[in-house]
């Protein structure tokens, strides 16, 4: 029987967030767009490394589920479970992966990817 999982990339800014946080029981794996994500079950198992050029597997989670929202309730729902400090830090972040003009005000539906039992890896394992 083979294991699914998926390995997806991340912000450095997200995981040196969330690093600092064991406390949390869940974290929101959120993507700038808000496509269906049809990857995983619930149950399977979901690692994420960082972009080039420090390109490793860092830490993962337990998928529970996926789903889209604005980003101001993704926001309300997560708070630094987000991976940020807060909202403005976060919209911000989603701006920038999507290209949006600085300037733009609209809450942004983003996909979020519901991980328990959030491990993150020190950097030199």
């Amino acid at each position: 029987m083979g294991v699914n999982l998926v390995v997806a990339v991340t912000d450095g800014d997200w995981f040196d967030t969330l690093r600092h946080r064991p406390d949390l029981a869940e974290v929101n794996f959120w993507a700038p767009s808000a496509a269906n994500f049809r990857a995983l079950q619930p149950g399977e198992l979901f690692l994420f490394k960082l972009h080039a050029p420090r390109n490793v597997i860092v830490g993962g989670g337990v998928f529970a589920y996926a789903n889209a929202l604005p980003c101001s309730l993704a926001w309300q729902a997560f708070g630094e479970a987000n991976g940020a400090r807060s909202a403005q830090e976060m919209r911000v972040r989603i701006a920038r992966y999507r290209r949006a003009d600085p300037g733009d005000r609209s809450d942004f539906e983003v996909g979020c990817r519901i991980l328990t039992q959030p491990f993150f890896l020190e950097e030199a394992d």
